[in-house]
């Protein structure tokens, strides 16, 4: 006799929809808002080129303008998702470029007008590991205490070569010491890993969610690669295109990361998709719609569930801070 899948809602595991509808009663819709800052990859203090994969509008592509404030900024996001739905809670999402980069004044206006608007139930912002001093941890601190603060932490991958080659500019113990210190302050921290980079095996990928699910973390958020145009991926991309996973081998290696990962994760993300206009590759990635029903699919016919496999990836890798 086959053990029964588990599912979370209508799904085989802990998907963000399911925890905020759990949470908080109802959908919750996020907001994406630009807090007008850049990042320590782009304005010369480690480089002036930013991550390899990045576009012009620092990830955050769907993001409002800056030239906006926060508050108009989000009543235009929910204009736009009132116009088609019965949304009355939202989640005031900072995403483009690095959103800690910056005084803690600035920083401390920013997050106050976005924290009281009386739509806004949480704050996630994100940014890099090694963008949280002692000031800036404070004052998430703080502000938890308002309403709740998500922070999301783009590692992408724990290997080292890989991530030389893609610039990050952090190494893996300043992530691991920033997860500690949001830890420390009961600030739930949110991974971003990205699944297909050059050069990377099934088992490295494996070990990056497996090593990033052992830390403290609440949520994790996995990534498709995609080269978009004008970034110096693409470049490289054009110049010598080197293999990306077809629609079937990533919704395998979805379903791969799913059975590995801890109930108590939460998922945010299985795909991503970057702005129509800007994508080279892979261009399947472009259908959400054949690229979600293929993973449910794929998901379905494994009879995948979140923590399937067991607790954790047995990697081979002994991992050091």
């Amino acid at each position: 006799m086959t053990n029964p899948i588990k599912y979370w809602g209508d799904k085989p595991y802990n998907s963000l929809d399911y925890y905020l509808k759990k949470t908080y009663g109802e959908k919750v819709y996020r907001l994406s808002l630009n807090g007008g800052m850049t990042c320590p990859n782009r304005d010369g203090t480690l480089d002036t080129r930013g991550c390899i994969f990045c576009s012009a509008g620092g990830s955050g592509d769907f993001a409002a303008s800056s030239n906006l404030s926060i508050t108009e900024q989000i009543e235009e996001a929910k204009m736009k998702i009132t116009a088609k739905t019965k949304a009355k809670k939202f989640i005031a999402y900072f995403q483009a470029y690095t959103n800690t980069y910056a005084s803690v004044e600035y920083l401390r206006n920013l997050y106050m007008e976005a924290v009281m608007h009386p739509d806004i139930i949480l704050l996630s912002i994100a940014t890099r590991p090694d963008c949280l001093n002692e000031e800036i941890l404070n004052l998430l601190s703080e502000i938890h205490t308002i309403k709740p603060v998500w922070i999301e932490l783009g590692l992408q991958t724990i290997h080292p070569k890989t991530s030389a080659w893609i610039r990050s500019g952090f190494v893996l113990s300043d992530f691991t010491d920033a997860v500690h210190h949001l830890y420390a302050r009961n600030i739930p921290v949110i991974t971003h890993l990205i699944l297909g980079l050059p050069g990377e095996t099934r088992d490295m990928m494996l070990d990056s969610v497996a090593f990033a699910s052992s830390l403290p973390i609440s949520g994790i958020k996995l990534q498709l690669l995609h080269i978009l145009k004008g970034t110096d991926l693409d470049i490289l991309y054009q110049k010598e295109p080197f293999p990306l996973p077809t629609l079937e081998e990533y919704a395998n290696l979805i379903a791969d990361c799913i059975e590995i990962l801890p109930e108590n994760i939460v998922i945010h993300r299985i795909t991503g998709d970057g702005p129509k206009k800007l994508l080279t590759a892979p261009l399947w990635s472009a259908d959400k719609k054949r690229v979600l029903n293929t993973l449910t699919k794929t998901l379905k016919q494994r009879r995948s569930y979140q923590g399937k496999g067991g607790i954790i990836w047995q990697s081979q890798i002994p991992f050091t801070k």
